[in-house]
Order: C-alpha cells, then sequence, then structure tokens
C-alpha cells in the first residue's frame, strides 16, 4: 500500500471515529435532557398562599408550585377529551378542592417548581357532574349478580331480586361499551381498571349502564362496573368500642370474623320486618364467590338489633343494587345508630360500601393529551 493510499485511509478512519463520537456525545445529549425535562403532575389543591399552591399529588406527594403572572391558567369541564373546550381563568379563580394538572417550566430552577400551564377542573363543577351521573345512574342503570357471561357475543345474564321481584336481565356489550373492574380489595372507582369481558365472571355483582327495555330486563349497555365482593352476616360474639372492633361469627363460615368499623362508617337499625326482607334479597350473596374479597375495614356497618340483619349500600353506581332501588330508600330512612348501641348477640350483616366511591370516577395522571390527564 502506498502513501497516497495510507493517508486516505487514515483520514477515512479519523473521520468515522469522529462520526461515531458525535453521535454517542448526541444521543448522551439527548438522554441527558430527557432526564432533566420536568414531568407534569396531577392533583387536588390542598392550600393557597400568595402565588403558591399546596397540591397533594395522585401519587400521594404533597408539592409546591409556584405559578408566575406569566403562567397559563385554563379552565375545563369534566369529561372533556381536549383543550378545545378550555377557558382562560386568572389565579384567584382557583380554589383549595380545585384538580389541577400542572406542567412544570423547564427552564426555571430552584427547588419549588414553577408552573409554565395549570389546567384545572374547578370542585363545584366536578360536584355538579357526579350529581349527574348518579342519577344517570339511577336512571339507565341496573344491577345484579352476574349468572353467567358470553365472551363472544358480548353478552352478560344477570339475576336480580328474590321472590316476585326476581328477574333476569340481559346485558349487550359492544367494542365500545367501557368495561371496568374493582382492583383487588378495593371498593374505590377511581381505581377500577379496564378489562376485558372474559375477566366478569359469573357470581360478580354487576352495574351496567345504558338504553334500557321497557322492562328493564335487557340494557345496552355503555358502561359496565363489576366486581367480587364479601358479605358477612353474623352474631356479634365480642365488642371492643374504643378500638372501633367487633368479632362477628360468619355464619357462611362458621369462623370468628374481626370487623373494623371506620368512621364514615353508615350504621343503621332496621324494623324486623325490613330486615328479614332484606337479608333473604341479600342472602344469595352471602360470602361471596373468591376474587376481590374486601378487608374488614372496607365494611359499610348498616345494621339491625335482634332481627335479621345488617345491609350497606355496596350495590353500585347511584345505589340500589341486586335488591333494587326501593331498598335503598327504605335504607336511608332507617334511623343511624353508634357502634355503642350494638351488643353481644345481635344479628347483622355487614357489605362494602362500595357506591359510596364508585362516582369518583376521574383521575388525573400523566398522559399525552393535557384533557385526557385531568379527568
Amino acid at each position: 500500500m502506498n502513501s497516497k493510499m495510507q493517508t486516505r485511509f487514515s483520514v477515512s478512519m479519523a473521520y468515522m471515529a469522529l462520526s461515531i463520537a458525535l453521535l454517542v456525545a448526541a444521543g448522551m445529549a439527548a438522554a441527558m435532557a430527557r432526564a432533566q425535562t420536568p414531568v407534569n403532575f396531577a392533583g387536588t389543591i390542598t392550600a393557597i398562599n400568595g402565588s403558591t399552591l399546596t397540591m397533594k399529588t395522585d401519587a400521594g406527594e404533597v408539592r409546591q408550585v409556584d405559578v408566575p403572572a406569566t403562567a397559563a391558567i385554563l379552565r375545563i369541564p369534566p369529561g372533556a377529551k381536549d383543550l378545545s373546550a378550555a377557558e382562560k381563568i386568572s389565579f384567584s379563580d382557583l380554589a383549595v378542592g380545585d384538580r389541577a394538572l400542572v406542567k412544570p417550566d423547564p427552564a426555571a430552577s430552584g427547588p419549588v417548581t414553577q408552573a409554565l400551564r395549570i389546567v384545572a377542573i374547578k370542585q363545584s363543577d366536578l360536584a355538579l357532574k357526579q350529581q349527574k351521573d348518579r342519577e344517570d345512574w339511577q336512571r339507565r342503570g341496573v344491577g345484579g349478580l352476574v349468572k353467567s357471561v358470553d365472551s363472544t357475543a358480548g353478552v352478560i345474564v344477570l339475576t336480580s331480586g328474590i321472590g316476585a321481584t326476581a328477574k333476569t336481565i340481559t346485558v349487550h356489550t359492544t367494542k365500545a361499551t367501557v368495561l371496568k373492574r374493582y382492583a383487588q380489595a378495593s371498593v374505590r372507582y377511581d381505581l377500577a381498571q379496564q378489562v376485558p369481558i372474559d375477566a366478569i365472571r359469573p357470581g360478580d355483582q354487576l352495574r351496567a349502564r345504558g338504553a334500557k327495555n321497557q322492562d328493564g330486563t335487557e340494557i345496552a349497555a355503555e358502561e359496565v362496573v363489576s366486581g367480587t365482593f364479601r358479605n358477612i352476616s353474623g352474631i356479634i360474639s365480642s365488642l371492643d368500642t374504643a378500638g372501633s372492633t367487633l368479632v362477628v361469627k360468619d355464619l357462611a363460615t362458621k369462623k370468628p370474623v374481626t370487623i373494623h368499623i371506620t368512621a364514615d362508617a353508615q350504621m343503621r337499625r332496621l324494623p324486623d320486618r325490613m330486615a328479614q326482607m332484606l337479608a333473604a334479597r341479600f342472602k344469595g350473596a352471602s360470602g361471596g364467590s373468591g376474587g376481590n374479597t374486601q378487608s374488614p375495614s372496607s365494611y359499610s356497618a348498616q345494621t339491625q338489633r335482634g332481627g335479621a340483619g345488617q345491609w350497606s349500600n355496596g350495590s353500585g353506581p347511584g345505589g340500589g343494587g341486586q335488591a333494587g332501588g326501593d331498598s335503598q330508600q327504605m335504607l336511608s330512612r332507617a334511623p343511624a345508630i353508634q357502634l355503642a348501641d350494638l351488643k353481644k348477640g345481635d344479628a347483622i350483616m355487614l357489605a362494602p360500601a362500595a357506591s359510596q366511591n364508585l362516582l369518583n370516577n376521574w383521575s388525573m395522571g400523566n398522559g399525552e393529551s393535557e384533557a385526557a390527564a385531568v379527568q
């Protein structure tokens, strides 16, 4: 090889090495830029001090956000899919309890996050939407225990009621139907995950919302929520009022179960006749059928002394459940009691209070669409 060829070869190798080095450097720079780019986060405003927001994020963190005068603040209605319906608002329009998605300013430095843009949903707007959703679930919803599932045809058959009120309900689903299922050991709707239809099993409790036929035996479902919950019926064997716990001998398993009564548990004393009727209606659901059996702390206590038992409104969106809205109305009229009103030997029935949280159906996780993230 002559000297000219050696020189060209050496120069080519030098160019190649330089190109590789430049590519590596560019890749490292891009990776560093991605690592340094602040991530959007969402949560609930818990305090406002001057131009600083305190937020509890959906990840459970408490974060401070400085909102300069140059920050864009947008308000969107609940359910918005994009920012086309957004309106500009001022910082003073924000309030404690509002939900907000914060886009941090990547150029800002310092220990406190500085907002470049905030997309908010007013607490009052959300409350109004939730009320309308509850009314819609009551008006266009059905519920019951799953009898069978035909995943190929998209058909779910439910059983509802007992005796004269017993009926079979056929739920028709399509690819457009939103199917959700409660997370393991949870009765929170906002933690429910979208699932395929074959995740629904016989014995599950299910609520569906959509267009019903005249007698309510068929429904073209727009949304379906399902889960497996354990109801407990039994006799109180001991109480600890100071510790807010009681021990019940479960009639289904014949074993003692320790129940923790939470501060927001609803407890009601029912007349004997009403209690016997409700106990008969819900007897089929007692004990559940596996799946996500709820922990004792997730039960809502609605109780009746000396009669057939206790029932909670864990029936799904808008109440009603397997027994129908009439039972929900009767329960709401029953007198409220406290744990101290119970005594050893009382017969009670307990069930998870799924319906209390079922319509908190919006979360504010990160995503490409800020409107979607704020829902």
